[in-house]
C-alpha cells in the first residue's frame, strides 16, 4: 500500500516491517483487531530480516525463549497452507556439539530442561554425528545433542507470509513511510507523525529493529540496544551437501554450519565482537551491507571451517557482514514502556528474530489486546531495564561481549566482564579491601563472596564446586552460628508519602498497611489474576510516609507498577531514594549482642520485636533499624544516609571484632535463604504464580475493607484443590549440585522442575525450590507418599520433599 491516503486514526500503529512487526500485525488480526496499520520506513524486511540465516533452533537459554521458539516452529509449519505464501521451511533438525567435559555437562542439563518444556531431543554419539553429517570432522566431539524437529526458513518469505496473513485479516501495511514523531498526552501515546500525515492512536508498537532505540527516543522511552557487525560465510558449491543436512551448532568454535543452496554457510558468533554505528543507524540504510573485516574475522573463520575439512579446498562465494542489534544482557526487549502508556516495544532480539518471531507476535498481540502477556515474560520484559543502560558508550562496550555469549560456556554464576563499574556504593573500596569478589546486578557492583587472605578475588568457573565454595560455607556458618554483615545498598528504596499513601498501598499490597508507625510487613503486589508482580517489604515511617524496599533488578518494574495503579486523584507520591541510603544487614544469633554493645536503645525481643523499625544512633551517626530477615536468623537491616555510611560501617567492623563478625556476600544470602525456603521473585514466584501456589497466602489480609488487587481471583481459587505448589527439596547425596531447571520426578514421572537452588551448608546438601504439579491435587499426603528424585544431567538423585521449610520450620530463630 502506498503512503498516500493514510488514515487519520488507527487503533494500533506498528512501526517496522521486519519479521517481528509483521508477526504482531498478523496475530492482532487473529484476535479480531481490524484497526491495525503497520508503517515501514522503506520496504518490508529491508533492515536486518532480509539477511538473517533463518535458523529455527528450539533450545534457548530460558524457558520463555524456548517457548517462543517452539511456538514459532509450529506457526511456520502451517503458515504456507494458510496464506498461500511459501516460507521455505525445511525440517532438517539440528545438532549441538560438546567438545569438553564441561560443555557435555551443560548440554545434558540443558536438554533435560528442554524436555520439560516439550522439546524433542536426544543425546547422540560422534558416530551418529558422522552419519547425519558425513562431511563433518568429529574426532574431537565428546557428545552431541540432536533436535530432530529443528529447521530453517527463508526470512523474507516468512515475513511476506505473515504480512499476507495480516492483510487478509484487514491490517494495512504501508511501505516508504517513516515515523518522525510520537505525540503524547497525559502520559500516554496520542498519535504518530509521518511525512504523509498524522495518525491518531493510543497504541504504538516499536518494532524498528536496530532503529528501535531512536524510535524510542521519539517518545522519551529507553530502548537499550546496539547494532553490531554480524558475519556469515557462504562457500562455493560443495558436493554431497543437501537441504536436509542438520544445522551444526559448534559452540567450541563459536559457529553454526548449514547447507545453503548446495553450498555451505558458516556463521560466526565471535566472543569479542564489534559495535557498529554507535552514533546512530543511517536512515537510508536499506538492504545494506557492511564491508567485511577479513583481518579481524579470519582466525574465527579458519577455526570454524575446521569442522568441515572440505572447506579448506573450497572457494568462498561471499563473506557477508550485516548489522544485527543486541542487548546488554542478551535477552529481548518486549512489553509496554514503563513511562508511557500505550507505547509497546518488541526489539533487541540478538540475531534470534526469525526463530522467535512467531512467538513474539503471539505474545505481544495478546499483551496488547488483553492487557497482560499469556506466559511469564519477565526475562524479556523491557521493564527489567534501567534508564542508565541507554548510554551509548555502555552499550557499545557491553555488546562486544553480548553478541557471542550464547555460544560461550554458560557457567553457573557467570559474571559479565565488560561495561562493569557502572554503580559503586560508597563502601566499595572498603569491601574490596576485605576481599570482596564483586558481581553485577542492575549496574551495581555487589560483593558475592569474600576471598581469604592471599586468595584471588575472582571466579574459577565449573559445574562442580567452584573456588569460592568453602568461602561460602564459612560465611554461611557465621550467620547461622555467630554474626555476619551484608552490604545490600543496591536494594531499591522507595518513599511513598501523602495523605492517601496508606489507602494507595493497601489497595496494592496483600498485607494490611493500616498499621502503627514503626511496623514492618512482608507483602506482595498482585495482578488481577492473582499472580505475584512484586515481592517486598513495607515500613511505616510516619502517618503519611512509608518505605517500600524491593530487589535492585525490579526497581523499574515496581516503580511503574506503583505509577500505573495509584489512582491519579490520590494525594500520594513516590520518590526513589535508592542512591540516598546505604543498607547494612547484620544477621545471626549474635547480632543483638553486637548492636546492643554499640547502638542506642533497648534491642531486647520485648522492646524491639520482629517486624518493627525505629531510629537508632551508632557513634555520631543515625540509622533506621528494621528487624527483618531473609536468611532465617535474628537480625536487623540498617538503612543509613550515605554521608553517615562510612562511620556506621567502620563502627560495626570495629565493634564486631569481639563477636566474630564476618563479611558475607550475596551467595551466602542465597544459600541461607534457600534453606529457609524463602522465595525469590523472578525465579520462584512471578506474575503467573499465586500466593496460594507459592505458599504465601499468610501474607493476605483477606478481610481488609477495600480488599486488594487480585483478591477476587484468589478467593475463587481458594476453595479448590491446589494442583500446583512450590516445594522444597534436599538431595540425599551431599555431592551433586543443583542450579536451575533440573526436572523433578515423583515415582519416575516428571512433575516439575527446580526454579532456584544453592548448596545448603547447614542442611548438608544441595537445596532447591520447584513447583510440583498433579492433575488432581498436590497435598501433604501427595508429597509425603511420593518418591522424589531430581534429574541432573544423565543421573537421578533421590531427594527429600517438603511443603514447609526444612530449616527452622516454625520460624523461632527470627523471633528469638
Amino acid at each position: 500500500m502506498s503512503s498516500s491516503g493514510l488514515p487519520k486514526k488507527a487503533g494500533i500503529v506498528i512501526i517496522g516491517g521486519g519479521v517481528v512487526g509483521c508477526s504482531i500485525a498478523y496475530h492482532l488480526t487473529k484476535l479480531g483487531r481490524c484497526d491495525v496499520i503497520l508503517l515501514e520506513r522503506a520496504q518490508l524486511t529491508s533492515g536486518t530480516t532480509w539477511h538473517a540465516a533463518g535458523l529455527l533452533t528450539t533450545l534457548r537459554d530460558t524457558e520463555t525463549q524456548t517457548r517462543l521458539a517452539s511456538y514459532t516452529q509450529e506457526l511456520y509449519g502451517r503458515l504456507e497452507a494458510e496464506t498461500g505464501q511459501a516460507t521455505g521451511l525445511i525440517e532438517c533438525g539440528s545438532i549441538q556439539l560438546a567438545l569438553t567435559a564441561a560443555k557435555v555437562e551443560e548440554m545434558r542439563r540443558g536438554f533435560r530442561a528442554a524436555q520439560s518444556f516439550g522439546i524433542h531431543c536426544e543425546e547422540i554419539t560422534r558416530e551418529d554425528v558422522q552419519r547425519l553429517w558425513p562431511l563433518a570432522e568429529v574426532s574431537d566431539v565428546l557428545a552431541a545433542f540432536y533436535f530432530p524437529k529443528d529447521g530453517r526458513a527463508n526470512p523474507t518469505d516468512v515475513t511476506q507470509a505473515l504480512a499476507k496473513g495480516a492483510r487478509q485479516g484487514s491490517a494495512r501495511i504501508v511501505e516508504h513511510c517513516p515515523v518522525t514523531a510520537v505525540e503524547r498526552k497525559g502520559g500516554r501515546v496520542a498519535a504518530v507523525v509521518t511525512p504523509f500525515g498524522r495518525i491518531e492512536t493510543n497504541i504504538v508498537v516499536n518494532c524498528a529493529g536496530m532503529w528501535a532505540r531512536e524510535v524510542g527516543r521519539l517518545a522519551d522511552v529507553d530502548v537499550p540496544l546496539q547494532a553490531a557487525e554480524h558475519y556469515y560465510l557462504i562457500s562455493d558449491t560443495v558436493k554431497g551437501v543437501h537441504p536436509k543436512l542438520p544445522i551444526l551448532r559448534d559452540p567450541g568454535r563459536s559457529a553454526y554450519i548449514r547447507e545453503e543452496a548446495g553450498k555451505i554457510m558458516v556463521g560466526i558468533f565471535e566472543p569479542v565482537a564489534k559495535a557498529w554505528r554507535v552514533d546512530g543507524i543511517p536512515h537510508d540504510f536499506t538492504f545494506g551491507e557492511i564491508p567485511p573485516d577479513w583481518d579481524r574475522m579470519q582466525p574465527y573463520l579458519e577455526r570454524a571451517m575446521e569442522r568441515v575439512p572440505v572447506l579448506a579446498n573450497t572457494g568462498i562465494k561471499v563473506l557477508f557482514c550485516g548489522p544485527e542489534s543486541f542487548t546488554a544482557d542478551h535477552n529481548y526487549l518486549m512489553g509496554e514502556a514503563p513511562n508511557v502508556k500505550g507505547f509497546f516495544v518488541a526489539a533487541g532480539f540478538n540475531s534470534l528474530g526469525i526463530l522467535s518471531g512467531g512467538g513474539v507476535g503471539m505474545v505481544m498481540a495478546s499483551w496488547i489486546v488483553h492487557g497482560h502477556a499469556p506466559i511469564d515474560v519477565w526475562s524479556v520484559n523491557v521493564r527489567r531495564s534501567h534508564p542508565w543502560q541507554n548510554n551509548p558508550r555502555y552499550l557499545a562496550d557491553r555488546i562486544v561481549e553480548s553478541l557471542g555469549v550464547g555460544y560461550q560456556d554458560h557457567w553457573p554464576f557467570r559474571q559479565w566482564e565488560t561495561a562493569r563499574g557502572v554503580k559503586r556504593g560508597i563502601l566499595h573500596d572498603r569491601l574490596a579491601a576485605m576481599g570482596a569478589c564483586f558481581g553485577e546486578s542492575a549496574g551495581w557492583e555487589r560483593p558475592n563472596w569474600y576471598a581469604r587472605p592471599h586468595q584471588a578475588s575472582r571466579y574459577e568457573y565449573g559445574w562442580g564446586r567452584q573456588n569460592w565454595f568453602e568461602n561460602n560455607a564459612e560465611e554461611h556458618r557465621a550467620v547461622r552460628e555467630g554474626v555476619g554483615l551484608f552490604e545490600q545498598s543496591s536494594f531499591a528504596k522507595l518513599l511513598v508519602q501523602g495523605r492517601d499513601a496508606e489507602k494507595a498501598l493497601n489497595r496494592l499490597a496483600t498485607a494490611d498497611c493500616c498499621m502503627p508507625v514503626g511496623k514492618v510487613l512482608y507483602t506482595q503486589f498482585l495482578n488481577e489474576r492473582g499472580g505475584i508482580e512484586a515481592d517486598l517489604s513495607v515500613t511505616r515511617l510516619a502517618d503519611e510516609r512509608f518505605l517500600v524496599v524491593t530487589a535492585a533488578f525490579t526497581a523499574t518494574h515496581v516503580m511503574s507498577w506503583l505509577a500505573d495503579h495509584i489512582e491519579s486523584s490520590y494525594h500520594c507520591f513516590v520518590t526513589d531514594l535508592s542512591d540516598a541510603w546505604c543498607m547494612l544487614n547484620v544477621q545471626g544469633p549474635k547480632s543483638r549482642e553486637l548492636l546492643s554493645s554499640m547502638a542506642s536503645g533497648d534491642w531486647s525481643n520485648e522492646a524491639f520485636p520482629f517486624g518493627t523499625a525505629r531510629e537508632v544512633r551508632i557513634g555520631y551517626q543515625s540509622a533506621l533499624a528494621v528487624r527483618l530477615s531473609y536468611v532465617g536468623e535474628l537480625g536487623w537491616e540498617l538503612y543509613v544516609p550515605v554521608p553517615f555510611s562510612l562511620g556506621v560501617y567502620d563502627a560495626l567492623v570495629e565493634g564486631g571484632g569481639r563477636f566474630g563478625l564476618k563479611h558475607c556476600g550475596y551467595h551466602a544470602l542465597n544459600s541461607l535463604r534457600i534453606e529457609k525456603a524463602y522465595r525469590e521473585w523472578a525465579h520462584d514466584i512471578g506474575p503467573d504464580d499465586t500466593p496460594l501456589e507459592a505458599g504465601l497466602a499468610f501474607t493476605c489480609a483477606w478481610n481488609k475493607p477495600d480488599g486488594f488487587i487480585g483478591r477476587e481471583a484468589l478467593l475463587a481459587a481458594r476453595g479448590a484443590p491446589l494442583k500446583r505448589r512450590l516445594v522444597q527439596f534436599l538431595l540425599e547425596d551431599p555431592e551433586p549440585l543443583l542450579y536451575h531447571y533440573e526436572p523433578i520426578l515423583r515415582n519416575d514421572r516428571r512433575v516439575g522442575f527446580i526454579t532456584s537452588a544453592m548448596y545448603g551448608h547447614t542442611l548438608g546438601a544441595a537445596v532447591g525450590l520447584g513447583y510440583v504439579a498433579d492433575p488432581d491435587a498436590v497435598t501433604e499426603s501427595f508429597i509425603s507418599s511420593g518418591h522424589f528424585e531430581i534429574l541432573i544431567g544423565n543421573r537421578t538423585v533421590a531427594a527429600r520433599a517438603s511443603l514447609h521449610p526444612m530449616y527452622d520450620p516454625k520460624g523461632a530463630r527470627i523471633r528469638s
